[in-house]
């Protein structure tokens, strides 16, 4: 079997005195889609910042490709590959679309290589491609999520982590940007999806695990997660 592309070994994470990650063992594997599930506070985030290097890890390691990166600077490890598009999306708001864009590609050195990534953005997206000379500051709520997403692809990642892409969107652009990552799944981009919008990932994702509390509790496929009561009737109201 192939070893993951990511690998998590009983990682746990610290505040001050305080833990909010506690042992955590997770994986994925190269082409797959895993969602993490939890509710605010669950520590989804701290996660996915301990993963990036911009939060330290107090015990447990981490794997890239292989290779640990716990103790590696956030912009090593997003040569390695890895590229993390946070919640906050992070963005430039007085440039344009397009400079935000160049701005992800800056690990790369290679103008046609930049060129190349930039198409297939605007192919994803193409009313990016409309926006293009805008201010990032003009465009909506969901176009400004496309944005931070396209922007994380400009670098060429092996691994993508989206943390809460759908977070205050409108339903209708919820639904938008969660046929983006449906699409980028297609292409064969490796996910890790960090969501509150539990059927939706769940339809999407291969397979996903459940953070309360800073702790996996459970953890399946998404057809076993869906028929599970703890999803079911903590996140589904069903």
């Amino acid at each position: 079997m192939n070893s993951p592309l990511l690998l998590l070994e009983e990682i746990s994470v610290r505040y001050g005195a305080l833990t909010v990650v506690h042992d955590v063992s997770l994986n994925v594997k190269l082409g797959e889609v895993v969602c993490v599930l939890g509710a605010n506070g669950a520590g989804k985030t701290t996660l996915l910042k301990a993963i990036m290097g911009a939060q330290p890890v107090s015990r447990g390691r981490v794997l890239f490709d292989n290779e640990e990166i716990h103790h590696l600077k956030t912009e090593r490890i997003v040569r390695l590959g890895l590229v993390y598009v946070p919640e906050e999306r992070m963005l430039f708001h007085p440039l344009s679309v397009e400079e935000n864009l160049r701005l992800g590609a800056y690990t790369l050195r290679n103008g046609e290589r930049i060129s190349a990534n930039l198409d297939f953005v605007y192919g994803l997206f193409p009313r990016l491609r409309e926006r293009r000379t805008q201010a990032a500051s003009t465009l909506s709520g969901g176009e400004q999520q496309m944005l931070a997403i396209g922007r994380g692809l400009m670098s060429n990642p092996r691994m993508l982590m989206l943390d809460e892409p759908s977070l205050g969107l409108a339903p209708l652009l919820v639904e938008e940007v969660m046929a983006t990552v449906r699409k980028l799944k297609e292409e064969g981009m490796t996910i890790l999806l960090v969501e509150q919008s539990v059927r939706e990932a769940l339809e999407i994702a291969d397979r996903g695990y459940v953070l309360q509390t800073g702790r996996i509790v459970l953890e399946g496929t998404c057809a076993e997660l869906m028929e599970s009561e703890t999803i079911r009737q903590t996140f589904l109201g069903l």
